[in-house]
Parts: structure tokens; sequence; C-alpha cells
């Protein structure tokens, strides 16, 4: 990660943020550079690869700059923590915006295929598509099958992830560090079982399995 600026003192800051106050366009711009540390501090806690930080990077960034230019020193809290909360809430707003707008692409890896020789992925058996009648049993037989399977072939670990991960349960999605922090371990853990969990259904969707026992139940 690139390196920034030092923070500034107490009293410092306290000066920047009343020259700020007393219209200094110039000390807005020191606080903003001056708080990029803690930027990247934060962004430390969600970024998940090089790319992924850089765009953290920017977002938190946007969160500083509305710290900055909403501060209210009246408030008695100091600017560096007020901005901490704006950036981590501009973090947070967007990682919920991305995570309705697609899904992960473990979801969209195959699965199986249909009658026609088609590849079939988990989105599709999950989410269903409009179709014939005559498609729209096919996936409904499919969907059984699969539910029985999450119940059979899974241990109970694979199984509570993939419910909280893909909301099988409630409708709710939850990232690989939402399910990490409510499981107790760690996202990596998580992504490594959650890819084994996937791989098992796929395998028994592909090999036609016919001797999943039946078993009654919520996923």
């Amino acid at each position: 990660m690139k390196s920034f600026p030092g923070p500034l003192t107490s009293a410092e800051e306290k000066e920047y943020v009343k020259r700020l106050e007393n219209g200094d366009r110039s000390a807005r711009n020191v606080l903003i550079e001056r708080n990029l540390r803690l930027v990247a501090h934060i962004v430390k806690k969600y970024s998940q690869g090089e790319r992924d930080t850089e765009d953290m990077l920017s977002i938190g960034t946007v969160g500083l700059i509305k710290a900055v230019d909403s501060y209210n020193s009246g408030r008695g809290s100091k600017i560096s923590t007020y901005a901490a909360k704006c950036i981590e809430n501009e973090i947070l707003m967007q990682l919920r915006s991305d995570r309705k707008r697609k899904r992960e692409i473990s979801l969209s890896s195959p699965i199986g295929t249909d009658k026609e020789g088609n590849e079939i992925h988990l989105v599709d058996v999950i989410e269903g598509r409009e179709s014939d009648i005559v498609e729209q049993l096919y996936q409904e037989i499919l969907l059984g099958k699969l539910g029985q399977m999450v119940c059979t072939v899974l241990t109970d670990r694979e199984r509570k992830i993939l419910c909280l991960r893909y909301g099988l349960k409630d409708g709710e999605e939850l990232t690989q560090r939402e399910v990490a922090e409510q499981m107790g371990i760690s996202r990596s853990y998580v992504s490594r079982i959650e890819k084994r969990a996937l791989e098992k259904l796929r395998e028994c969707l592909t090999s036609g399995d016919s001797g999943i026992a039946q078993k009654k139940g919520v996923w």
C-alpha cells in the first residue's frame, strides 16, 4: 500500500480546524491529506486484494472528504474520530450496493447440465428463470434434488455457510467476511469451505447420483 503523510498532532489539528471554520480552504486540503493514513488503516479491514484495495481507498477518501466538509468542532469529538466513522460508513454502503448488484463469481460456477446438455449454474437453480411449463417443472425437480443434497451430502458447517452466503433460509445474503465473523472463523477458511461445498454439489448433480436419501427439513 502506498505511503501517506503522517497524522496531525492534536494542536495542529485544532489549528487547521479553526482555520477551516474561518473559511481557509487550504486548511481543508491539509486536513484531508494528513488523514489519508486513517483511510488506509480502515481499508485494511475490508480489502481482499491489491486492486480491491485501490478501489476501497478511493471510496474511503470520499468518506474522508465528506467528513472534513461536514465536521463541526462544537460536537466535541476530534475530527479524526468523526472522519473514521464517515470513512467506514462510506465503505460499508458501497459493499452493500455491490452485494445487491451481483453475487461472487463462485455463484456462476457450473454445477451440472440440464436435459439438453446445457450448463446449469447455482444461480439458475436458486433464482430460477421465466420459462415454459416443462422447463419450470424440470427446474423444480432439480431444485428439489439440490435441496436433498444440501441436507445429506454436506456437513453441518458446509450447509450453514451456504445458507448464510446465498440466503437459502431467509433470502439475506452475507459476504464471506460477515459469515466468518458470525461463525468465529477466518474469511479464508469460509472461502475454502464454500468452494468445497459447491464442488460436492456439482459432482453429485453431474454424476446424476440417484442414491441420495430423502430427508425432510429446511435448508
